[in-house]
């Protein structure tokens, strides 16, 4: 499937004329102009790209995404990515977003899809370890695809081995319809016993030391008219 065919359910759940969001239609999508406060993300040009999102919608969550075939492959983790490899924390696929979403922040406006406000808790870059039994490489899409995929990541704040495993629920084995594959993001080898996850109401963006709420209350986050225009 092609970067194109991946962000069709990502641009169908959206309005971009309502939203800041990006639409990932740009030719070159690393372009992104950065911010006053921004500073270069941590890592090699030549490894992929990750980012952890910290989402204040309906409900709190962290959106964990790595860059995979031109898109970045997503999944919400409600408790966050932990550095203690006890724990093993539910991540829930969502739609592929385009490259552009790793230097997104700011606020999707309520009544839109995601409603509230982001900011980028931490971001870098990855080197994929998976290995089939014979200990060759496997390439990442492939080792997703298979149901578990190893990695290195080089972030500001999250560093080490880590491993996402697929695993099937009860409906989805029994045929139901409601049941859809989910995975567990895991620290794996060394980590920091009991270093868990900070609380996300205090947790300080990467890329601009901000909080949600000083997102939130900037002068510069976008809201919205009633009959749709944007303004700042």
């Amino acid at each position: 499937m092609s970067a194109e065919d991946g962000l069709r359910a990502y641009r169908g759940k959206r309005r971009f004329d309502r939203t800041s969001e990006p639409s990932g239609e740009r030719a070159e999508p690393d372009e992104a102009v950065p911010g006053p406060d921004d500073e270069a993300a941590p890592g090699t040009d030549d490894e992929p790209t990750f980012v952890v999102q910290i989402h204040d919608a309906s409900t709190m969550h962290f959106d964990f995404r790595l860059e995979v075939d031109g898109v970045l492959k997503s999944w919400s983790v409600p408790k966050g990515p932990s550095t203690d490899p006890h724990d093993k924390r539910l991540a829930l696929p969502t739609e592929d977003h385009p490259l552009e979403y790793k230097d997104f922040e700011g606020v999707i406006p309520q009544g839109e899809y995601g409603g509230g406000t982001v900011i980028v808790w931490d971001r870098g870059t990855y080197r994929p370890t998976s290995h089939d039994k014979r200990n060759r490489p496997v390439p990442f899409a492939q080792a997703l695809e298979n149901g578990h995929a190893t990695f290195v990541l080089h972030g500001e704040k999250l560093r080490g081995q880590y491993a996402l495993t697929r695993f099937h629920g009860r409906e989805e084995k029994s045929g139901g319809s409601a049941g859809k594959p989910t995975w567990l993001l895991v620290r794996t080898g060394h980590g920091s016993a009991g270093g868990g996850t900070p609380d996300p109401r205090r947790a300080r963006s990467a890329r601009s030391g901000r909080t949600l709420r000083q997102v939130a209350e900037a002068p510069d986050a976008p809201t919205w008219e009633p009959n749709g225009g944007k303004r700042r």
